[in-house]
């Protein structure tokens, strides 16, 4: 039976999604393993090294391979790795061929280039789900440019700001991602072909054609020097993982904040009827794709951390944090798909409620703009006196229950420097203080299209 929620019938699309699942799958691995020791045959079949017949016969054993589960598991178990157990039962496939599967290799440069191959399939994902990400949250932001709320920091009202604004921070971060999802490619799809130590010295002077003809064969990067022990390449395609899902966990708490009876629903998640649903409360409508993201972005900074303590390994072939990599990186990456997949859905079909951002905008009766009063005021009473005048009538608001400018008007120094009632009301209005929160949500749209 299931043991985690990774593969939990229950709970295995919550925590990650079936085509990030196929990548990682039992018969996907050991799939990835002969892929590599077929693609080795015929690079070294190419380069003279084994019978260009012998290549054949491996490559046919490969593709019409079915293994014996029950047997590879046994002998996994009994060895630790699965490659011997693999490479036996592949060689009796390849009938007399068998004796040059395998040639030249190590265990590790197969898992590893095995590794390599899934990471790149299971990149291929995630950054599709990047790129309708930033789809939908360019979308939303041009869409919002202008539609004012409250910007609040440390819980509080502080300045007014824009929904678009807030969604293209967002979108700014994500563009950034699928910038550093390009950039760390060739650093981590990266071939694996060394031999015993790493020096190749089975393969002799044909050890680095070898190595370019199998990188070539899997369309893989060729190192410049074994990375058997030098695992910052997986690190930083993990590490990357916790980067983008850091951002949505976010985003996440953005949405699940907004969502709040005390803000009055100023965003919601998708409607569908039951989901969110309290078993207790009818009128519940809970944030669970938040709360999912929320949840798997945490889960994805503790396999960052896991990969990084894997780095430290012992001389030329580690004694036991490499096996930590087998845990990490399928399991990184089932949780970030989860976490972009809910991302998708929650952000696709949110529910925007222009009125109640700017009701919530509104509650201050104006001081969330005292600021702009003050700065409008400064050039003719100088900034000291115009902050002491609009503190003093934010006090006198806040005691009487009065708006801002009402209180303002009490002021006749304050209302002349504005330049009389009528701009008083106007400076008061937080529509009018946006700063260039829309421009700048110009700024990420344009910077969008010129990088296309």
């Amino acid at each position: 039976m299931p043991s985690t929620p990774l593969d939990s019938v229950l709970f295995r699309d919550m925590f990650g999604t079936p085509g990030m699942r196929a990548v990682f799958s039992d018969e996907a691995l050991v799939g990835r393993y002969l892929e590599v020791e077929v693609a080795l045959a015929r690079a070294e079949a190419r380069c003279g090294v084994i019978p260009a017949e012998a290549a054949e016969r491996i490559a046919a054993a490969g593709a019409d391979f079915r293994p014996d589960w029950e047997r590879l598991k046994r002998e996994t178990e009994n060895v630790g790795y699965p490659i011997l157990p693999l490479v036996h039962q592949l060689a009796e496939a390849a009938g007399e061929a068998g004796r040059y599967v395998h040639w030249g290799a190590t265990t590790q440069d197969i898992m590893d280039t095995a590794s390599v191959l899934q990471v790149r399939a299971a990149l291929d994902l995630v950054g599709a789900d990047i790129d309708a990400l930033r789809g939908i949250l360019a979308e939303l932001a041009a869409r919002h440019r202008d539609t004012p709320m409250a910007g609040r920091t440390h819980l509080q009202q502080a300045l007014p700001v824009t929904f678009g604004y807030k969604v293209a921070i967002w979108l700014a971060a994500m563009d950034r991602h699928a910038e550093r999802l390009a950039q760390l490619r060739p650093r981590v799809l990266l071939g694996q072909f060394a031999g015993a130590a790493g020096t190749l010295a089975s393969l002799g002077e044909d050890g680095f054609r070898v190595q370019e003809e199998l990188c070539r064969e899997l369309g893989l990067g060729q190192p410049v020097i074994t990375w058997h022990v030098a695992r910052d390449g997986l690190a930083e395609a993990v590490a990357f993982l916790g980067l983008v899902t850091g951002t949505l966990a976010k985003v996440a708490t953005d949405i699940m904040l907004m969502m709040s009876t005390e803000f009055g629903g100023e965003v919601m998640e998708p409607f569908v009827k039951g989901r969110g649903a309290s078993s207790t409360m009818p009128q519940k409508r809970n944030p669970i794709s938040s709360e999912i993201m929320l949840a798997t972005a945490k889960a994805v900074r503790q396999q960052v951390a896991l990969v990084l303590d894997a780095m430290v390994q012992d001389f030329e072939r580690a004694t036991g944090p490499w096996h930590l990599e087998w845990m990490a990186l399928p399991e990184s990456f089932l949780l970030a798909a989860s976490c972009l997949h809910q991302a998708r859905f929650a952000l696709s079909g949110l529910t925007v409620d222009t009125e109640r951002m700017r009701a919530n905008l509104d509650m201050s009766g104006g001081l969330i703009v005292a600021e702009a009063v003050m700065m409008a005021a400064a050039p003719k009473l100088g900034r000291q006196h115009a902050h002491d005048m609009v503190y003093d009538a934010c006090r006198a608001a806040i005691t009487s229950g009065r708006t801002l400018a009402a209180a303002l008007m009490d002021v006749p120094e304050v209302v002349e420097a504005l330049g009389g009632a009528e701009a008083v009301r106007q400076r008061c209005d937080p529509a009018n203080y946006l700063g260039l929160a829309p421009d700048m949500v110009d700024h990420v749209l344009e910077a969008r299209k010129a990088a296309r």
